[in-house]
């Protein structure tokens, strides 16, 4: 009893230290709760890419857990079977990238190796995309309405529950892959656009007698100004996935709201996806060097630079994900009008509450 009597007031104190401890680290997160009725405040307002960026690793710092476990689980795998190209048929690439070069060459593009290099490239990431899809429209699109979730919990300073988060994927399911299959189409259609556009140009300046240096350099023009184009696409495609997920539209709608919300905030999008691209592209630069092709030694290095490299590509991937989330969330606070009163509740919680108050009624 006397041991008991002495050491109660001590467990009374630690027991007190630790709740002081758990205060003040959720103090130390500086993300305001979500009110849309303030325009000033200070986690949605408009920020710039850098300032995103930092937005992003406050996050993963509030919720590391739930991220770390989103990328092991959801990411991870679709970046081993993208990074080997263990879906890839080699026999099919090289018809592919024949026929690509067939049709450069009836274009008047003269066969460089800079030309056939790109066509072999294209045709391989086309094949890895077409055989890789089932696992984008699954794994990868869960890991995307995963990460948009715990976001919107970071910032109502809500804790990551699976269970609520498996019931938000019930209900936004169908109108997430609508989106998807609509993002899909919009990719395909503007690089159909790109390769038409690219043999007519090229057509026209062999009709009329330009020599060869003159067609790759308006091919290379050409390509410069795709390049731009795709990125936009890219961005408005990548906010519409995150607003089917927070709000109820979908397909065309979703992507004409993100054409909307990103206006006026176009270059901050492609400043991330230009960063994003960067750094995925040297990553899996590495992965092909190291790790696919025997460059050096005897190759005993695999073992651990592979997984190694799989798992920072995962984390890119997660990084940009999470900073489509936040900037979503700062395109919002410059169109957004006041819809609640009171305390402030995760935008998905509220779509739940508000599906089964309908039901009910």
């Amino acid at each position: 009893m006397e041991i008991s009597a002495e050491n109660s007031p001590r467990m009374r104190l630690d027991h007190l230290r630790k709740e002081v401890s758990q205060e003040t680290h959720l103090r130390g997160f500086e993300l305001e709760p979500y009110d849309p009725g303030n325009g000033s405040n200070r986690a949605f307002r408009s920020m710039n890419a850098l300032e995103i960026l930092r937005e992003t690793v406050r996050i993963l710092r509030y919720n590391s857990s739930g991220f770390m476990a989103i990328a092991a689980l959801l990411i991870c795998p679709v970046t081993a079977v993208l990074l080997s190209n263990v879906l890839v048929d080699q026999s099919l690439v090289k018809r592919l990238t024949i026929r690509l070069l067939l049709i450069a060459k009836s274009s008047g593009l003269p066969l460089r190796p800079f030309i056939k290099q790109s066509c072999q490239r294209f045709a391989e990431m086309a094949i890895s995309s077409f055989m890789c899809f089932p696992l984008f429209i699954t794994l990868s699109l869960l890991s995307k309405a995963a990460v948009v979730y715990s976001v919107d919990c970071s910032y109502s300073r809500k804790q990551f529950d699976s269970a609520k988060l498996y019931a938000i994927i019930c209900k936004i399911w169908r109108r997430l892959v609508s989106t998807y299959v609509w993002v899909c189409m919009v990719i395909v259609g503007c690089v159909t656009l790109f390769f038409l556009i690219l043999a007519a140009i090229c057509n026209v300046f062999s009709f009329i007698g330009s020599s060869p240096s003159i067609i790759v350099y308006a091919a290379m023009l050409v390509g410069l100004v795709f390049s731009v184009v795709f990125a936009n696409a890219f961005v408005i495609c990548d906010i519409a996935i995150v607003i089917s997920v927070l709000e109820d539209v979908s397909g065309p709608e979703a992507l004409l709201r993100s054409g909307v919300l990103i206006k006026g905030q176009t270059h901050v999008g492609l400043l991330i996806f230009l960063g994003s691209t960067i750094g995925m592209a040297f990553v899996k630069g590495l992965f092909e060097h190291r790790v696919k092709t025997l460059s050096y030694g005897d190759g005993s290095s695999r073992i651990w630079e592979g997984p190694l490299l799989v798992i920072m590509y995962s984390f890119l991937v997660l990084i940009d994900s999470m900073m489509s989330a936040v900037f979503y969330y700062s395109c919002r606070s410059l169109t957004m009008e006041t819809t609640s009163e009171g305390e402030s509740k995760p935008v998905l919680e509220t779509v739940i509450v508000s599906d089964e108050s309908t039901g009910v009624q």
